[in-house]
């Protein structure tokens, strides 16, 4: 174990010597890191003789550490880096500009608003002589005339304001979501020692030379040396792809690397790299996620085109700059592409987990279908209103006129047309919600900022909406539902029960003295008791919490561990068996003076007294306990404790003695036998006052929460039944995680799903349950298809073992506090408080989501149904849309933007938790929204059409239908379009409300930007109505005429009243929208083509159903032009055909535009599996032997293929079968 070789180390960090530099450069440090296993430990007895001589040459100590002082850390950092990965640069607010230009709508509008600018400069020569047709006619004044520019303008000013906001807003999220991996990354601390203390500093802060102290649960921040180690395993399988846990010792393998889990025990290592030169940090430089530069990449493909012109004449020409460099296997000339674009490292991220597909997010789902299917509407729509206009146009013009087609008129008539078109392209900006998308991100964006303040820190954005939908949530017990703040309330000890903690003279001494010194050195060090920080509160437990409780106990006994540590430190432990889900159990050897060992031992009381042979008597002495001793106590001692919840923790020892040699530690069944119990605690772990409030909430709004605990079967029933979980009287299940096993197993041992089906229904405490029990259990209940509705789990979890659980899981809840990093990593919410009251404002803030987004859908389809109809009808009528271009983008700002804001930041009220959960083929919009989405459109038609055809005559103005091409703007339209605006605005109010609610104004002085902007969006109207003259069509209007405008959108909220009283059940014609797509819709060959695909993309599948059959054609053509050309050139016919891995998914189909029928460039491949390997002869005239069938296990942990990564066989390589390389190859795959 431990050697001792610390002497003539200690003092060596009097002073940090600043003159001298470390003798020891950062690349020595790099290739030593490089090394694995005994080559490693070989290098460092070379170079170092061992780790101490490897400390002093980076003027550190194994003990004491660093000396902390600013100017040796600065140094440091200065030398050898800092622990940090540079962030990819974040996009500029430009770049965002120029993607929200991309739509095509705005497109479309652009080119318009660019032809008419230019035409309306057009004047036809001479044309007072030749009459155009009545339409043009009518333009009085020259003034008039020149002003026709300035609707082109407007459009295209209107456009730059829509962009702007698109990409105000993306530039917002981008910011926000920064700032939240910020967040996480602060919240990360990491223990080490600094001149003899020990001390958390951020990872960021960690610089080589710093001795950190590892423990089970951590995910290591640097690479580093192991300098002391207990029972030390380490989870790689994030860098190399192996799942076995590596053990890890001085001897034979003390490399520790960076971004692995420490699965197993503790210890202490010497960091050696950080940042970008840890193994983690060269893996991401090697994607491409450190700083890349723009420029840098246009380097490369420069380059790239000009090594293709050559042909490459020689092969090894492949070596790019240090920055990008991969190892080149074994010959074969590797190239690497920068790899930096989003989606592959998203994708590379996303794969890491080879997790089941998941659906796109229920809400994302629900909400591209249908923003697709009334996009094709309003498409439609559009299509025939300027086929209608274009028509009639004509008709009039040539038909009924008579006129004949002019030369001089052609500029004119072009004119008209183009403003048809105008039309036409605003009703498809109105019909299409493009605010959806918008909507759904700022209401997330909002939730997640007001989460961060209920103590949830979401890390996956879709997590919260789907929190919306849980039915079920899986608990731990400690320190969730239970304070996590554990002391000793009763003790069996010396024959006798105590019902509280004895006075230190009933116990006798002997005891005493084993007490004392078996808690000491058998808790593990990092566990202390710190003094309270403020007068009159508790003493702070730091570390493990049970084990705090046996200090606890040990200073209620009035004596003190801290003088037992300092005089046998860490390094004197001969052995350590550290806790772990299996054994249940720790254990810790000390070597006597005399050559004897021993062992003291703790853990879960029915666990190890099983082991126990004797037992100490009152007297001090050892007596013997046989089974049925044991059947008595576990009756008289450990029910009675585990009934009022207490956790019954045993402590034993065991003496080896000198006489029969060292014992073969390994064998731990032998070690841990015929033990001495010592005496039984009971640790209470009182629960948090506000739980059984909270899970009554559950219980109310149809989440049923169940318990998954590692204690006692009678402990776990008490706490639930305290909790609330359990009733007095129901007949819920309680089963152990052996009894679970057995149910649910069938005789072969394999597991299945109806026999779960049969249990879970009615399960609500799961005790003594392993990791894989709640795994199973979590997985069952996702996987089960008897409830109509699947279930949606959300499952919280501490430990590192809960990892897979908690990435099966729907949501993963983690421990802020308690938990590890690993956990951490595997979840998608962390709980900064560990409190399950925290879980139940998820589900608030959750549902809330849902709901902001159905109240933006009903207000939102209101407007469009009225706008699209209002310019259909219009135009077709009156030859010319009563709502102008200009006046529809004002709308369409209304509408999308703006009310996305203001009805998706909505604080969530306890009425939510009021009803069931939604589930997940709920429709977004219900019956009752369609009622009121279809009764407003009614109202707002009618007030419309009404001011449209009769206004004239009730206002008593000009008409102002039918008016030439550039008119003056009319009072009459303006009056139409004010109306029409006011009416949404306090449609805006109803739609606060969906579930047919009465009161409107229930809660609306809470949400303040709800207020702003209604008043604001009022206040602009008046200006627009008031001074925005020709731009906008408008007119000012007298102080009457706005009051009735007023008066009529007023009505809407007097309607609404109208509309809720009528019963939804009895307009049973009303169709429900929106649902999301069942699995079972999607035809099967889809779903296979969609097996590289992570997620399943609803709006993609839409849109994509016509494109995947003319590549299917495309690939076949293409793969049939290949076999001919190689058969033709009488080579194998495997030559120059594609893997067939390389094309499998419409996925790649869709990121590989370019079809190569030329096979006459050879392609260089990437990191992959498929690495071409030389074995076969190299030169280009050798007889390519034709590639063996792929195994299928060739791409088990790597998905670069399926990630739009395309791999190209060079044809001048032969292939050869696929095999792994060096553990930096395969470390790169894993990736």
């Amino acid at each position: 174990m431990a050697t001792n070789s610390y002497a003539g180390v200690k003092n060596s960090v009097a002073e940090p010597s600043h003159d001298g530099e470390f003798s020891c450069s950062l690349k020595e440090l790099c290739s030593l890191m490089e090394l694995r296993g005994t080559e490693g430990v070989q290098k460092i007895q070379e170079s170092y003789v061992d780790v101490n001589g490897l400390c002093n040459r980076l003027k550190s100590s194994p003990i004491d550490g660093l000396s902390g002082y600013p100017a040796d850390i600065d140094k440091r950092k200065l030398v050898f880096g800092q622990n940090l990965i540079p962030p990819k640069k974040p996009k500029t607010f430009l770049q965002l500009v120029w993607e929200a230009l991309q739509d095509v709508t705005l497109i479309i509008l652009e080119v318009a608003a660019i032809v008419s600018l230019g035409l309306s400069f057009y004047r036809p020569p001479e044309s007072e002589g030749t009459n155009c047709g009545k339409g043009t006619g009518g333009v009085e004044d020259e003034g008039e005339a020149e002003a026709g520019w300035i609707e082109g303008a407007a459009i295209l000013l209107s456009v730059i304001c829509v962009v702007l906001v698109t990409a105000f807003n993306d530039w917002s999220k981008e910011k926000q979501f920064r700032g939240l991996q910020s967040r996480i990354e602060q919240e990360q601390k990491f223990t080490v020692v600094r001149s003899g203390q020990v001390i958390q500093i951020p990872v960021a802060e960690i610089v080589v030379g710093d001795i950190a102290q590892i423990k089970y649960g951590d995910l290591l921040p640097a690479d580093g040396i192991l300098i002391q180690g207990n029972d030390l395993r380490i989870d790689e399988s994030s860098l190399t792809g192996e799942s076995d846990h590596v053990k890890k010792t001085l001897e034979k393998d003390p490399m520790l690397l960076s971004g692995t889990h420490v699965m197993e025990g503790s210890g202490k290592m010497l960091v050696t790299a950080i940042g970008v030169n840890s193994q983690t940090g060269i893996i991401f430089t090697l994607l491409g996620a450190g700083e890349e530069d723009e420029d840098e990449e246009k380097e490369e493909k420069k380059k790239a085109k000009e090594r293709k012109k050559e042909k490459k004449k020689k092969k090894q020409d492949g070596c790019v700059d240090n920055k990008k460099k991969a190892k080149a296997q074994d010959g074969a000339a590797m190239e690497m592409q920068p790899l930096n674009t989003e989606e592959t490292r998203d994708s590379e991220e996303k794969r890491k987990a080879n997790l089941p597909k998941k659906e796109k997010s229920v809400l994302q789902g629900k909400l591209t279908k249908l923003a697709v299917q009334i996009g094709k509407a309003g498409l439609v729509m559009s299509a025939i209103t300027v086929l209608i206009l274009v028509v009639l146009f004509i008709l009039d013009t040539f038909w009924v006129q008579g006129l004949p087609w002019e030369q001089t008129c052609t500029p004119v008539y072009i004119q008209f047309f183009v403003k048809f078109f105008i039309i036409g392209v605003t009703v498809l900006v109105v019909a299409v919600p493009e605010g959806l998308p918008l909507a759904v991100t700022i209401s997330l964006a909002y939730s997640v900022k007001k989460m961060m303040k209920d103590n949830n820190l979401v890390r996956h954005l879709d997590a919260c909406e789907t929190m919306g939908n849980a039915t079920a949530i899986c608990s731990d017990k400690t320190g969730t539902l239970t304070m996590n703040r554990m002391t000793v309330v009763q003790v069996y000890i010396a024959d006798k029960h105590y019902r509280r903690v004895p006075e230190p003279e009933v116990i006798p001494a002997t005891i005493m003295d084993l007490l004392l010194l078996g808690i000491s050195v058998n808790c593990a060090y990092t566990t202390k008791i710190m003094p309270m920080e403020k007068e009159g509160g508790l003493p702070r437990q730091v570390g493990n919490k049970t084990e705090c409780a046996l200090l606890g106990f040990l200073l209620d006994l009035k004596k003190d561990y801290q003088a037992v540590r300092n005089e046998i430190p860490e390094e004197k432990l001969y052995k350590v068996y550290t806790f772990n889900s299996v054994r249940k159990s720790m254990s810790t050897v000390l070597k006597n003076a005399d050559g004897s060992f021993r062992m003291f031992s703790k853990g879960a009381s029915e666990i190890l007294l099983k082991k126990c042979y004797k037992i100490l008597t009152a007297s001090g002495e050892a007596k013997v306990f046989r089974p049925r001793d044991r059947d008595d106590m576990v009756k008289k001692v450990i029910e009675p404790m585990a009934s009022e919840g207490l956790r019954t923790i045993c402590l034993a020892y065991r003496d080896f003695p000198a006489k029969h040699g060292e014992p073969d530690w390994e064998n731990e069944s032998d070690i841990l036998t015929s033990l001495t119990c010592v005496c039984v605690v009971g640790i209470e772990d009182p629960v948090r006052s506000e739980v059984p409030d909270a899970i009554k909430k559950c219980q109310r709004a149809g989440i049923t929460v169940r318990m998954v605990t590692g204690d006692n079967i009678n402990t776990a029933r008490a706490i639930a039944t305290k909790c609330g979980i359990l009733q007095p009287g129901d007949d819920f299940l309680c089963l152990e995680g052996k009894e679970f096993n057995r149910r649910i197993r069938n005789e072969k041992g394999e597991i299945e799903q109806e026999r779960i089906d049969r249990i879970w229904p009615k399960l609500r405490v799961l005790a003594r349950s392993s990791p894989t029990d709640k795994h199973t259990l979590v997985k069952g209940i996702i996987d089960s298809t008897i409830s109509e509705q699947r279930q949606v789990v959300a499952v919280t979890g501490d430990g590192t073992n809960d990892g897979p659980a908690l990435k099966k899981a729907d949501v993963g809840f983690a421990m802020g506090i308690a938990g590890t990093d690993v956990a951490k990593e595997a979840s998608d919410i962390i709980l900064t408080d560990d409190n399950f009251t925290s879980i139940v404002k998820a589900v608030m803030w959750g549902r809330n989501v849902y709901d902001s987004i159905s109240k933006f859908l009903q207000f939102q389809l209101t407007v469009n149904v009225v706008a699209v109809i209002v310019a259909f009808t219009g135009a077709c009528i009156t030859q010319d849309s009563p709502l102008k271009a200009v006046q529809m983008l004002w709308v369409n700002l209304i509408m999308d933007t703006f009310a996305s804001l203001a009805l998706a930041t909505e604080p969530p009220t306890e009425s939510l938790l009021l009803r069931k959960p939604y589930g997940r083929n709920k429709p977004l919009i219900s019956r009752t929204m369609m009622k009121n989405i279809l009764g407003h459109g009614v109202y707002q038609l009618t007030i419309i059409f009404t001011l449209l055809f009769a206004g004239e005559k009730m206002f008593d103005i000009d008409s102002g239908r039918n008016a030439p091409l550039h008119a003056p703007p009319s009072e009459h339209y303006t009056i139409v379009f004010n109306t029409f605006v006011l009416m949404q605005l306090f449609n805006e109010i109803n739609a606060r409300k969906i579930h047919g609610e009465r009161n409107v104004f229930d809660g609306i002085f809470n949400n303040m930007i709800f207020c702003t902007i209604v008043f604001g969006t009022f206040v602009i109207q008046i200006v627009i109505v008031q001074f925005g003259g020709k731009p906008f069509s408008c007119v000012g209007l007298t102080i009457d005429q706005w009051l009735w405008c007023v008066f009529l959108g007023f009505g809407c909220l007097l309607w609404g009243q109208v509309i809720s009283s009528i019963p939804t059940s009895h307009l049973k014609f009303l169709k429900t929208a929106g649902h999301g797509t069942q699995k079972e819709e999607i035809p099967d060959e889809e779903l296979e083509d969609m097996e590289d695909l992570d997620e399943i993309d609803h709006a993609e599948r839409e849109l994509r159903r016509g494109q995947i059959l003319w590549f299917r054609g495309l690939n076949r053509i293409q793969t049939q032009i290949r076999v001919v050309n190689a058969f033709r050139n009488s080579l194998s016919p495997y030559e120059g055909l594609e893997k067939p891995e390389s094309r499998t998914s419409i996925h790649n189909f869709m990121t590989h535009p370019e079809f190569r029928i030329e096979d006459s460039e050879p392609h260089i491949p990437l990191i992959d599996d498929t690495d071409a390997e030389d074995e076969g002869p190299t030169k280009r005239n050798a007889t390519p032997t034709p590639p063996p069938p792929p195994s299928p296990s060739s791409n088990q942990n790597n998905n670069a293929v399926d990630s739009g990564i395309h791999l190209f066989i060079d044809a001048s390589i032969p292939a050869t079968p696929l095999a792994p390389v060096s553990p930096m190859h395969s470390l790169e795959t894993s990736l």
